[in-house]
C-alpha cells in the first residue's frame, strides 16, 4: 500500500479521512496525494478550457492552493511524503483519473451520508467511487483518533466471483493484524439451513491463507441490516463487502448493499471491487 488518494473538499468529513489516510501511511511507509477538483458551471462545450482566462475563477485557484498549502502543513502529516493535485474537473472524474495517474492502492474519503431522495436520486461522489473505483475504498464518517482494523467484518455471500476480491481483502487484513470475522446474512428471501451455510464458507476459506478469522452465520430482516446489527453487535472496528459496481437501471433497481452501507453505516466501511 504505496499510495494512497485522498480526495478533499475541506470539509471536516474530508479531514477526518485524510487524518486516517496519515495513520495509515505511517504505519505503511505510504505516500499521499491530496487532491481538490474545482468544479465549474460550464455553459457550453468549452466552458472549462476558456475559463483559466477568468480571473475570478484563477481566484478560486489560488484560495484552494492556499488550503491545500494549509492542509500539507497540519501536525499529523508531518514525516508523511505528501504530493498535493489541483485541477479544473468534475469531483468523481478527477478522482477516477488520478487514481489511474498515480497508480494508488487506496482510496480513503470522508462521507456524511445521505438519505431520503438525495439518496435516491442524486448519490454523492463518494458512493459513485464506491461503486466504480477498481482499488479498495476507504470510507470514513467521524473522527477516528487511533484507527484501527482489529475487528473486521466481512460480509459476503462467498460466491467464487468473490474469490479475486478477496486476496486484497486478506492482505488487508493480514497488515493491520486483523481478525477477520466472516459473516453470511441469512434473511427471509435467500434462507440457507445453517449446515449448507456453514459448508460454504468454510469451502471459501480453505483456499486462502488468512492470519486470523472466525465465521458466523446471522439471521436479519435483510443483508443491509444484517451487517450492521452484527458489526455493532460485536463492537467492529471496520466494514468490508465487495461491490459489484452496477450501473443503469440495474443500479436503480438493484440498489447496491456496499453503498447503502456507505450511507449508514456510522463505522469506517472499505470496499473491494469484483
Amino acid at each position: 500500500m504505496k499510495k494512497i488518494l485522498v480526495p478533499t473538499d475541506f470539509s471536516k468529513h474530508a479531514e477526518y479521512a485524510l487524518k486516517v489516510a496519515a495513520q495509515i501511511a505511517k504505519k505503511d511507509d505510504s505516500e499521499i496525494i491530496l487532491i481538490h477538483m474545482l468544479e465549474l458551471p460550464t455553459t457550453g462545450n468549452d466552458a472549462i478550457t476558456s475559463s483559466h482566462e477568468i480571473p475570478e475563477l484563477m481566484l478560486f485557484k489560488n484560495a484552494a492552493i492556499a488550503k491545500l498549502d494549509n492542509l500539507m502543513n497540519a501536525p499529523y502529516l508531518q514525516g508523511i511524503k505528501t504530493t498535493k493535485v489541483i485541477q479544473f474537473e468534475i469531483a468523481f472524474d478527477g478522482i477516477m483519473g488520478n487514481q489511474k495517474t498515480h497508480n494508488a492502492d487506496l482510496i480513503v474519503m470522508g462521507s456524511h451520508g445521505a438519505s431520503g431522495f438525495q439518496e435516491m436520486f442524486i448519490g454523492s461522489n463518494t458512493e459513485k467511487v464506491v461503486r466504480n473505483a477498481e482499488i479498495p475504498v476507504l470510507v470514513i464518517k467521524r473522527e477516528e483518533t487511533d484507527f484501527s482494523a482489529k475487528d473486521f467484518v466481512f460480509a459476503s455471500d462467498f460466491s467464487d466471483e468473490i474469490k479475486s476480491p478477496f486476496e486484497k481483502v486478506v492482505d488487508f487484513a493480514n497488515k493491520f493484524n486483523s481478525h477477520i470475522h466472516l459473516v453470511n446474512i441469512n434473511t427471509p428471501n435467500n434462507f440457507k439451513s445453517t449446515r449448507v451455510a456453514q459448508k460454504i464458507m468454510d469451502d471459501f476459506v480453505s483456499h486462502f491463507n488468512i492470519n486470523s478469522f472466525s465465521t458466523h452465520i446471522y439471521n436479519d430482516i435483510n443483508v443491509e441490516k444484517g451487517i450492521l446489527h452484527f458489526a455493532k453487535s460485536i463492537d467492529a472496528d471496520i466494514i468490508g463487502m465487495s461491490t459489484h459496481g452496477r450501473k443503469g437501471l440495474s443500479h436503480f433497481f438493484n440498489g447496491s448493499i456496499s453503498e447503502d452501507l456507505v450511507n449508514h453505516a456510522k463505522r469506517p466501511v472499505i470496499t473491494f471491487k469484483i
